[in-house]
């Protein structure tokens, strides 16, 4: 078995933290090729918008199998596997303009980056704790979201000079020279193997989803994360046929969208010590002003400037939320870090992909004023969730007091 070694463990943490945002990359980087890839394979809007699905629903499930088989198994075989996989399924889907086949390989996508993303998360509860380990944790949205601001900048060039199969050869490639540092830098990074046994795993897994507050913390994140998806799924076409911008301009608003996330996990990074409950409340409900004016502006002005400044807005909020909540998921069952890791990630992407994909099929948007509809749906949703999430938390800690008074 390989192992990391002590002059090596910076590089493996690097190569770590550069896997984690390959989710986002993996749909990010072919957003402003969404129109160019339907006009090209001759199929719909809503066709080429599935692939996004399919790859969140097939990366969402896969998280929820994949944490007790790094548990059991390790993370350094299944994870430079699963890169070597990624890699072909990408190639694959640069050559090919079947769409059922691009399904099929985004289906294969989704699962190897469940087992390399949920791996990696679980990299740092295996080799750090303490505080270092809740300075990482917190870096991980922060880390999570250059995916949003670089990709479909990348993927904006790429598309307009050499067309949307570069997007997938470019992420076949990453993949590649990833893998090939990892075989030299990195190693298994688990100390203590977990039997796999069926009735102790499905034990741990029904623990986990059945904490109140945890679930809770789970529709959190997944909303937040959902109204990025939202705009990442309709923006290409209100920015490329409405406003009549190139998929380059498309790139360049992801880009800020992105940005805009960064810079609400870094806020609350700063807020770290702050209230968690107040500053979550707070931020909750600034977003849903900011949806409401986005609406209710929309009369008066509508343009592309204005459809971007609502968003970017909203988007930081939306940062700042994930970012607190998130941490808050991955610390909460410390003893399984890669089962609690598989669970809140899957979770998240499986409620997200139900909400985004129902959203947009609900609402045909098209406009500032339909975009701000959808992401108002989103913050009632929250508010709701947060009010139970709080309650929650109250409960759970008036039991630990009286635990610890017995």
């Amino acid at each position: 078995m390989k192992l990391i070694k002590d002059n090596h463990q910076g590089i493996s943490t690097f190569l770590s933290f550069a896997l984690l945002p390959l989710s986002g990359f993996a749909t990010d980087i072919y957003i402003p090729a969404l129109p160019s890839m339907a006009s090209d394979l001759s199929v719909t809007n809503s066709a080429v918008q599935l692939s996004l699905i399919l790859f969140m629903v097939s990366y969402g499930i896969s998280q929820w199998f994949v944490g007790s088989l790094l548990d059991s198994y390790g993370r350094f075989r299944l994870g430079t596997g699963s890169l070597l996989i990624f890699a072909l399924a990408s190639f694959t889907i640069a050559a090919t303009h079947n769409i059922y086949l691009i399904y099929a390989m985004r289906i294969v996508q989704g699962t190897t980056v469940a087992m390399i993303v949920v791996g990696k998360r679980a990299y740092f509860v295996d080799v750090y704790s303490g505080d270092k380990l809740k300075h990482y944790v917190s870096l991980f949205s922060i880390i999570w979201a250059t995916a949003p601001i670089i990709a479909p900048f990348i993927g904006g060039y790429l598309q307009t000079v050499f067309g949307w199969s570069s997007n997938f050869y470019f992420l076949g490639i990453f993949a590649v020279i990833i893998l090939a540092f990892e075989l030299i830098y990195s190693g298994e990074s688990l100390k203590h193997f977990q039997p796999f046994k069926a009735k102790a795993i499905l034990k741990v897994y029904h623990t986990t989803i059945t904490t109140v507050d945890f679930a809770l913390g789970l529709v959190i994140i997944a909303i937040s994360y959902a109204m990025l998806v939202v705009y990442g799924m309709t923006s290409p076409f209100i920015i490329e046929h409405v406003f009549h911008f190139s998929p380059v301009v498309t790139g360049y608003s992801s880009l800020f969208s992105g940005v805009a996330l960064m810079l609400g996990g870094i806020t609350s990074k700063m807020l770290i010590k702050k209230p968690f409950n107040r500053k979550i409340g707070v931020a909750i409900a600034l977003q849903a002003i900011a949806a409401v004016l986005m609406i209710s502006t929309s009369a008066l002005f509508s343009n592309f400037f204005t459809f971007m400044g609502f968003t970017l807005v909203i988007h930081f909020f939306g940062g700042f939320i994930f970012n607190n909540v998130f941490a808050f998921c991955l610390g909460r069952f410390t003893k399984n870090a890669g089962i609690a890791s598989g669970v809140t990630g899957g979770s998240m992407y499986i409620i997200t992909s139900i909400f985004s994909y129902g959203i947009v099929n609900a609402i045909p948007i098209q406009s500032q004023s339909l975009l701000g509809t959808a992401y108002l749906s989103f913050s009632v949703i929250l508010i709701g969730a947060f009010t139970l999430f709080v309650k929650a938390r109250a409960r759970e800690e008036a039991q630990q007091s009286l635990a610890q008074a017995a």
